[in-house]
């Protein structure tokens, strides 16, 4: 297979091959090619920055999702960062009006990112997409990750020689202060080791940093095989493809994700966590932060939404925990927090508790006080906030392990009652 004149052998197996030539309802390679190097004609005249960082959004239920994503990561890297940094954002959904609100939204936040060249919206043209199913109107898992593949391979290609290197990241994201220094030492500290990936996170595609010189042949990967499987399984692929078998992951972790607003399985339809009852809990947004381990499955925010996903590690530490940073601060009256299975309650946390944090700081921010709200029992707890220094402005909920326990551990749900309008003028009225 040729791709802008180097060759690559990606090994295919009959089935594939098979598979892949009867696709007609995506443009050829070479008529991708043609189409992308139309865009980038002026492009290409830009200055060169050592880092590219690609985001691909959509719409999304939280309508701010990637601006806090730009906010974060701009304020997280100094102005000497800003100088070897650009940002590519594909805004990749073909509803006109949905485009038009996010670039005026994103142009009045970031006018002088945009300006110095720092940062560059882009969409592709409807006419990449297949053509057969508007994988954009449907809701099956199968039909939302092939729009993603066609997404990133998009976002991918458009990259190619504006940098060298490049950052995927997700449009839900949290940002470590000074990211672009510690990636910058880490692959000087790489230099006599050959790598395909760096991962500054363990959590799906985010974080993943490539060679610049890689994405052509890595855009063309996710064309071929965009409707296998979804992108954070065929980026591992890629991965072994190219002699690197082992991920190597970077610690600390960069990059985090604010929250997660929609489940899959392979026999349902990706539907939006539910809306919550006149009695249920509210969670409001937030973001989730662990350094319990994170596998491939059961996510940390899994444990935050309002359906039945939950999230799954094993051998947990004392002092481990699991956080959610609230987008903004609120007065809470209830906090609901349930470990293990539902049936025998195997896998509950055995010893912990559940703490309130205030006072937020730092980017992305943490909580600088914790005050103990209760310990769990039998894996759980569920506790009414009554005291007054306790239940107002509330930033951080925070589930701590407090001895070590070999095995696996389910976080099922960490719910939350905010305190409404009504409750607070009683309050105090009663004061």
């Amino acid at each position: 297979m040729t791709i802008q004149g180097q060759v690559y052998d990606v090994p295919l197996s009959v089935s594939q091959e098979d598979s892949y030539s009867r696709r007609e309802d995506l443009r050829p390679l070479e008529e991708w090619q043609n189409l992308t190097s139309k865009y980038m004609k002026k492009i290409q005249q830009r200055r060169k920055t050592w880092l590219m960082v690609g985001v691909s959004s959509v719409p999304r239920p939280d309508q701010n999702s990637l601006s806090y994503t730009l906010l974060s990561l701009f304020r997280a890297t100094s102005k000497i960062e800003q100088k070897r940094l650009t940002v590519l954002v594909h805004l990749a959904d073909s509803d006109l009006t949905w485009l038009r609100e996010t670039t005026v939204h994103i142009s009045s936040l970031f006018s002088p990112q945009i300006l110095a060249g720092q940062l560059l919206l882009i969409h592709a043209p409807s006419d990449i997409y297949p053509t057969v199913d508007d994988v954009r109107d449907k809701a099956t898992q199968a039909e939302f990750y092939s729009k993603q593949n066609i997404d990133h391979a998009f976002l991918m290609s458009f990259a190619t020689k504006l940098s060298d290197y490049f950052l995927l990241l997700e449009d839900n994201a949290f940002c470590a202060p000074n990211f672009v220094t510690h990636i910058h030492w880490k692959v000087n500290a790489m230099r006599s080791d050959p790598w395909v990936m760096l991962e500054f996170s363990n959590m799906g595609f985010l974080g993943k940093l490539f060679h610049s010189r890689d994405l052509p042949v890595l855009s063309h990967f996710l064309l071929l095989f965009y409707k296998e499987k979804p992108l954070n399984r065929l980026i591992p692929h890629f991965r072994t493809l190219l002699a690197q078998k082992n991920p190597i992951l970077c610690r600390p972790f960069l990059f985090y994700y604010r929250i997660s607003y929609f489940t899959y399985n392979d026999s349902q339809k990706a539907t939006p966590v539910r809306k919550k009852n006149p009695y249920g809990p509210d969670n409001p947004p937030g973001a989730i932060f662990t350094d319990m381990k994170v596998f491939d499955v059961h996510f940390p925010w899994e444990a935050y939404t309002l359906d039945e996903s939950f999230f799954w590690t094993h051998n947990v530490s004392a002092g481990n925990h699991l956080t959610v940073i609230l987008n903004h601060p609120v007065n809470l009256n209830r906090v609901q927090v349930l470990t293990g299975t539902i049936v025998d309650g195997k896998y509950a946390l055995e010893k912990g508790q559940v703490e309130l944090g205030y006072d937020p700081e730092g980017m992305p921010q943490y909580c600088t006080s914790f005050a103990v709200l209760g310990h769990l029992l039998e894996g759980q707890m569920d506790q009414e906030v009554f005291l007054r220094s306790l239940r107002y402005n509330v930033s951080c909920v925070r589930v701590v392990v407090k001895a070590n326990q070999l095995g696996g551990l389910i976080i099922r749900h960490i719910h939350l009652w905010e305190e409404n309008a009504k409750e607070a003028e009683a309050t105090e009225s009663w004061r």
